[in-house]
């Protein structure tokens, strides 16, 4: 007899005794976990699906079950849904007329009802025939010599370097999160560089969670053999996917995302996915992705210390070849300080501008800046926009922001725009002032600290924040 987890199924009804009897005593437990890698569950969980076939024998003909059942394989179980697979054809038929029959056999083993769905078998596909054009990353700039490692960033660049070196074995999967801009999809093309380094044969796929949405629709839509999609992902031996956040809450995404995460970690290739936000604030994802999204390393990218922005400044201006005096640099990274996106392109402005006959004074290095934050709106389209979000976000009117209020339903809003309007703009405490009506900067200056220790203690604010300046971004 085995007894694993608990001893209860769905809504906490208990097994049948025809199930209890085969020993099993519930290989899944209240929160319905399979994991595949536990090699006692997997055979009670097979011995399930052999009951199973045994009631579809007694509920059909011969002919039928031979016919219909008998190819049928288990893919996997979660204590809510059943995933069988079968040859392309029989599937569609099985589909169409038989799902209630194999629902109701499970029902009889189990006790309880199950979904159950038909998947095409995947066949597995030679290495030499994999197309080499899946390997879309930057081989130039993008590796971990090139990038920058502070106190912000360096867990996850330590965590990087060790899947590069040994893939499917550390950390898997490898899931990295952090606000825009701050060097994860660096990290994922720096994987990439070293894996293809060692092994130049290896499949990798690096592809942005939005595009492996676009693609699988693409083949719903038209009607396409999703088989060629199932092996195109699921033969990877490295599958890279940046921004994996944008899957939440679409269905079929996450369906198909979760079949070929289960199927990459069964076969030991390596995973690496970047977010945002890390697993537990995706309010919208299936609760078994996040689970499997949580299992392996999370690690996390702060924004970089005012000593990295400095490196990162001076190293992109070593690569870009000119010289931008240690003052100027400092001007650069004190204004610039969330996005290395923002900071290597002032020094690309820098250079555009000394290429042109300037001088890398405070001067060119002040324009290069604006240029920066006004690249998509001029500063005040961009604080009406920060203003407007951050009503919304809060439930306030833009009105209620600007005025002199004293309730702190209207305060704490204002104080969040004034330390995003000085994020995101060059403006500087006296012009913040003066935007909210104000005759003393010192306002500005104490509604800044104060938003910037409170971001740091409570994370709900700090995801706030983030959320209001992409979607500023975004709009």
């Amino acid at each position: 007899m085995v007894y694993l987890h608990g001893l209860y199924g769905k809504n906490n009804r208990p097994y049948n005794d025809y199930y209890l009897n085969c020993g099993y005593r519930s290989v899944f437990s209240k929160e319905k976990n399979f994991e595949r890698k536990d090699v006692d569950s997997m055979d009670l969980v097979y011995q399930l699906w052999e009951n199973v076939k045994a009631e579809l024998k007694k509920n059909t003909s011969e002919t039928i079950y031979s016919v219909w059942f008998h190819e049928l394989a288990l893919e996997s179980f979660d204590g809510e849904s059943v995933v069988l697979t079968d040859d392309p054809f029989r599937c569609k038929i099985i589909n169409e007329k038989f799902i209630p029959l194999l629902e109701e056999c499970f029902e009889k083993v189990m006790g309880f009802k199950v979904n159950v769905s038909v998947m095409p078998k995947q066949e597995k596909i030679k290495k030499a025939e994999t197309p080499k054009e899946n390997k879309t990353f930057d081989t130039n700039e993008l590796t971990f010599d090139k990038f920058i490692v502070g106190d912000s960033n360096k867990f996850a660049h330590a965590a990087s370097v060790a899947v590069a070196s040994d893939p499917g074995n550390t950390y898997n999967p490898l899931f990295i999160h952090g606000n825009s801009g701050l060097g994860k999809t660096h990290l994922l093309n720096a994987i990439c560089n070293e894996i293809i380094k060692n092994n130049p044969d290896a499949y990798i796929i690096y592809v942005r969670s939005e595009d492996f949405m676009n693609e699988l629709i693409d083949y719903l839509q038209n009607k396409k053999d999703t088989s060629v999609f199932h092996n195109k992902y699921r033969n990877a031996d490295v599958l890279l996917v940046d921004d994996v956040q944008f899957i939440a809450g679409k269905t079929s995404t996450e369906l198909e995302f979760f079949h070929t995460f289960d199927t990459l970690v069964k076969a030991k290739s390596q995973i690496v996915l970047t977010s945002d936000r890390p697993p537990k604030e995706m309010a919208t994802l299936e609760e078994r992705l996040r689970n499997r999204f949580e299992s392996g390393l999370i690690a996390d990218i702060q924004p970089p210390d005012l000593e990295t922005r400095v490196a990162i400044i001076k190293s992109k201006a070593e690569s870009l070849g000119i010289e931008i005096p240690s003052s100027i640099i400092l001007f650069i990274a004190e204004k610039i300080k969330s996005n290395i996106r923002q900071l290597e392109g002032a020094v690309k402005k820098m250079k555009a501008y000394i290429e042109l006959g300037e001088d890398a004074n405070l001067a060119t290095a002040q324009k290069a800046i604006r240029d920066i934050f006004s690249e998509g709106d001029p500063t005040p389209v961009l604080i009406d926009k920060i203003i407007d979000e951050v009503a919304r976000t809060y439930g306030v009117t833009v009105a209620d922001i600007k005025s002199k209020k004293h309730d702190a339903k209207y305060v704490f809003p204002r104080h969040v725009a004034m330390y995003i309007i000085r994020e995101m703009t060059p403006l500087t405490n006296k012009k913040v002032a003066e935007l909210f009506g104000l005759s003393d900067h010192s306002s500005v200056m104490y509604a800044y600290k104060k938003i910037s220790t409170d971001r740091e203690n409570n994370y709900s604010l700090k995801t706030i924040i983030a959320d209001v300046m992409k979607n500023v971004q975004a709009n």
